[in-house]
Parts: C-alpha cells; structure tokens; sequence
C-alpha cells in the first residue's frame, strides 16, 4: 500500500452523482448548428483559416494556432459555414467572443486526411508532441492549457506523472463514466503521453466513491503489463481533484507557490486529456467531441458525448429540460462554475458539466449573493482553505480595496474552490471578492504597463530629438569649418578694394585741395543770377545742410578716386 498524504482544509460534500451514472455514455444528437469559438484554451485564440460559404468535413482544421501556446480548431461535423462573428460563448466577463458558426449538413461526414501513428514508439518524442498539438487538444479538466507545451519536459527530469480521476465536485460524472467504459484507451493514451515526458512511472489518481471505475482501470494495468502505472485510491475530500492538492496527496511534494509541478519532477494531466491523445494517436482524430455530464434540473441526468460547439440549450433539451423553467445554467460543477448569460453558448474543449436549475426543481448550489451577513470571525474559512490561506484577512482588504495589503496575503495563491464560501455562516460572498481583487490588480497592472511604455516612448522621442539636434549642429560645425578658409580670403579681398578704394578717395582730396579749384561759371554773372546764388546759398545754411554737402562732397571724392584709380591701371 502507497503512503498517502493531507492538504490543509478542504471540505466533505453531498456528491449527487447517481442519477447522471444509472445509463451509460450516450452520443449526443447531431445539432443544427455548431458554434466553435476561436480561443478555448489558455493563450492566444486561433486564427480562422475558412470563410463564409466555405464547405468543411468532420476533423478538418479551420483555425491555427495563434501563437506558440494555442491551439487549433477543427470542425466537428460536416456543413457549411455561415458566418465568422461575435456570439455568446461561457466566459465569467459575460462578453462575446469570435466564433466560426457552421450549419450541419446532417451526414457527419470525416474528413479524409487522417494519419494514425502506427508505432509511436518509433518515434522522437517532440513528433508525438507535433501530432497532439495539431490534433488540438489541451487540458480537459477545465484549464484548457495546450496539451503539448505541458508534455514538454524542456530541461527538467520527469519522474512522475499524475493522472487526475479525482473529480471531486458534486454532479460531475464525465470522467467516471469515462474510466468506466474506456479505461483501455485512457491506459494507452497515458503510455504515450509518458512517452512524450520520458516519465519514470505514472500514477492514476481516483476518488475512493470510485469502485467501478476504480476495477476497470486496475484489470486494464495487468492486462497490459504496465507495471510503471499504479492505480491509487484517494480520499473523497474536495478539491482533492485540484491539482496541487492531488500532487500532495499522491508524493507528499508540495509544488512552489509561484511554481509549477514540473519544478519537482511531476506533471499532472486529466484522464479526459489522455483519451484524447489515444485518439490523436491511435485514430488520427483531432479533438472534436467529449463526454459531457448535463445533471441537476432535468428529466434524464446522464452523460453524453457531445461534439464541441454544440449549444447548451440543445443538450439541456434532449435531457428533458425545459428552458422556459430555467433560472440558471452553470457550466462546470456548483463550486467552481461559471454562470451562463445565454443558453445558446455552446459546449467547449474544456466543459465538462452542464447543471441545470430551475424554478420547479431547485439544485442546492452555493448561492450566497443575497443573504450575505457580517462576519463572525469564527475562523472556518480558514481552516477549510486548502491552500492554508486567511480567507478573512483576504476579504476584509479585498472589500477595503486595499489591493496592495492583498497581495501581502498571497491572494494570487487562492484557487477559487470555494470551501470558504462553503463553510461561511454568515453566507458572504468570499470568492466573488477575492475575483474583484484580482481583477483590479490585474486592470491596475495592465494600467501601469500601458503608462511605462508610453512613458518610456516618450522619453526615447526626446533623447532621439535631442540626439538628432546634437548631430545637426555637429553638422553645421563641420560646414562651417570646411567653409571658414575661403571664406577668409574672401574677407581679405573685400577688405583690400576697399582700402584701395579709400586710399584713391584721399588722393584725390588732397589733390583737389593742392591745386584749389574752384567751382566753374562763377564769373561774370549778372545781378540775378547772383541773387538767386545767395538766395540758395542763404536757405542752405538755413537748413543745416552740412549733411548733404558732406555726401555730395562724399560722392565726389568717390568719383575722383575712381577716376584716379582708372588712371593708375591704365598709364
């Protein structure tokens, strides 16, 4: 017998889970239309490779990876699409999303291009990788990381890998029914997927309210002669299914807070992910379809495999719901799922549970919205916390919004499981709190990024512009001193005519004043003539007319050393 292991806290809960189990897995009726939303995984969405009018085959690829963690998109049957637009999909935002609608032609047709693995051992391990990378596939225990990036070991040494049946949440049965009916491929896909990690041993992790499945997968393991995989009994506490918690349970390790399990040599994967990779493999088939747990308010619980994008009022429908009786649908389990604000949003990679609730046969969900009280500081949600928080110190400053002191209080280590809400006596809200926290944090975040980068584009434009101002006058400096040589001579030049010139102008006063000459016609003048000669003589010493007589005298000394200067160049 393997040692087990505790985490802190967690709670017990009333499971509700046999009436979705009394009939087995059935597969779900071919819808109208299917919805397939760009982005349902963790990363960047995938980008449309069709367009409207465009006809698709069952498994063929109609959106690729948008970055190196995304994933793929393929259609689940065989139509037409009609559109690539906005529509309701499950997101906790309540916003639309891009999704590519095909209406189905009814023949549920393959596509033709499938290519199984024959010996996959025979291949590198990064080829198993590319092959389950482009079959789409990624975590199918609600995450939605892209398969491939956690099968990678990169530089670290995998000594164990984890199979996650936990399934802890009441109602959900999916993976149950699973391991039940498919334990054999579930086994092969996880001998693969270790492959891929070149993992030591395997484990495969299964609630102890889990006998059958529990049989099955031990009679698979001999039959096969895996005698690396172990097939463990776990408590039936929640959120053993968390994977942390499971890690603990199983090694005893605990992962990092700001770490992942591959930091301790461990990797955990969901059984759903595993039968999957069987089919990616082994069949050749992309991941188009999944089994679904539809539970709660409607005449037949059961399990159905469902092809993704099949809208949820369909599947509540065929379970004999009446959606005008419906006052709420939650995709996932009541502890950690996410309310639907349309009916019509279709099923995802990563939906595992469709609970239903309605007004004429209410599901006991954790609803504590309008019954919230004041805190009694009794304690109990701190000793439920499976990750051995202080719920309490978490709320008050989250309601406080002191967003800093939160984080003093590792809010970000909080996994939303809900066990404090549970457990809570006066009925407060804690998780939604704890969201609205790390909502703002996160707004605050993306605020101060926005603001460094403008900031620091702003200070490389000044240095750019004062750089480019450095360089310009450094340039101008440079003109100036090629240019300051000639631009002497010039000088010199200019100042040499002129002080020929000037030295003409002397000569010629002083010979003018040598030879004093007088002003011509100044002789025999009659009696008006020299009146009208005094008279102008007269009204120029009036008007101060020194000025004038210095210019015209100016401008005869410049004549007369021009013509002084004409004479000395031509003897």
């Amino acid at each position: 017998m393997r040692r087990l292991f505790q985490f802190h806290g967690g709670v017990h809960l009333k499971e509700h889970k046999k009436d979705a189990m009394v009939q087995p897995v059935q597969i779900a009726h071919l819808p109208k239309q299917l919805v397939l939303p760009l982005q349902q995984h963790i990363g960047a969405p995938a980008e449309a490779i069709v367009a409207a009018g465009d006809k698709v085959l069952k498994g063929q690829l109609i959106a690729r990876p948008g970055s190196n963690i995304s994933a793929p998109v393929h259609a689940s049957s065989s139509g037409t699409v009609i559109a690539i637009a906005e529509h309701p999909v499950s997101h906790p935002s309540h916003l639309d999303a891009p999704c590519i609608i095909i209406d189905t032609d009814g023949e549920d047709r393959w596509h033709t291009d499938r290519q199984p693995v024959d010996n996959y051992h025979e291949l590198p391990p990064e080829k198993i990788r590319e092959h389950i990378r482009d079959a789409g596939i990624v975590g199918m225990g609600g995450a939605g990381f892209p398969a491939h990036i956690k099968l990678n070991p990169a530089d670290h040494v995998v000594d164990t890998l984890i199979l996650n049946g936990a399934e802890c949440e009441p109602y959900i049965t999916c993976d149950e029914m699973l391991l039940r009916e498919r334990a054999l491929e579930v086994i092969v896909g996880l001998r693969i997927m270790r492959y891929a990690l070149q993992a030591k041993r395997c484990i495969i992790g299964v609630e102890n309210n889990k006998a059958a499945a529990f049989r099955a997968l031990q009679e698979q393991v001999r039959n096969t002669g895996a005698d690396f995989i172990e097939v463990i009994q776990v408590p039936t506490v929640y959120p053993t299914g968390g994977e942390k918690q499971l890690i603990r349970v199983l090694t005893g390790k605990e992962v990092p807070a700001s770490g992942l399990p591959l930091n301790i040599g461990v990797v955990c994967h969901n059984v759903g992910t595993a039968y999957a990779v069987y089919r990616a493999i082994e069949l050749g088939e992309p991941l188009v379809s999944r089994y679904v747990t539809v539970a709660g308010s409607v005449a037949h619980a059961r399990n159905l495999e469902v092809l993704i994008g099949t809208p949820v009022i369909d599947l509540i429908e065929e379970c004999g719901g009446n959606h005008n009786t419906l006052s709420r649908v939650i995709l996932g389990g009541p502890m950690m799922g996410t309310a639907l604000h349309n009916i019509t949003a279709p099923v995802t990679k990563t939906t595992n549970c469709i609970l239903v609730n309605s007004t004429v046969g209410d599901v006991p969900l954790p609803s504590r919205d309008n019954h919230a009280m004041p805190c009694i500081r009794c304690g109990d949600c701190a000793i439920s916390c499976p990750i051995d928080l202080l719920p309490q110190q978490l709320y008050w400053y989250a309601r406080a919004k002191d967003f800093d002191k939160v984080q003093d209080y590792h809010l970000f280590d909080c996994i939303e499981c809900g066990c404090c809400d549970y457990v809570c006596p006066s009925q407060i809200p804690l998780v939604h709190y704890f969201r609205y926290a790390k909502t703002e944090i996160w707004t605050q975040q993306r605020e101060k990024t926005q603001a460094d980068i403008a900031r620091e584009r702003h200070e490389f434009r000044e240095q750019r512009l004062e750089r480019d101002k450095r360089e310009k006058q450094e340039r101008h400096k440079k003109k100036r001193a090629a240019l300051k040589p000639a631009g002497s001579a010039a000088n010199k030049e200019e100042e040499t005519k002129k002080a020929a010139i000037q030295a003409a102008m002397d000569r010629a006063r002083a010979k003018r004043e040598s030879q004093q000459i007088e002003p011509k016609n100044t002789r025999d003048l009659t009696p008006e003539q020299q009146q009208k000669i005094d008279e102008a003589d007269a009204r120029r010493a009036k008007s101060n007319s020194s000025t004038v007589n210095a210019r015209i005298n100016g401008a005869m000394d410049k004549q007369d050393a021009q013509q002084d200067l004409f004479q000395d160049n031509n003897p």
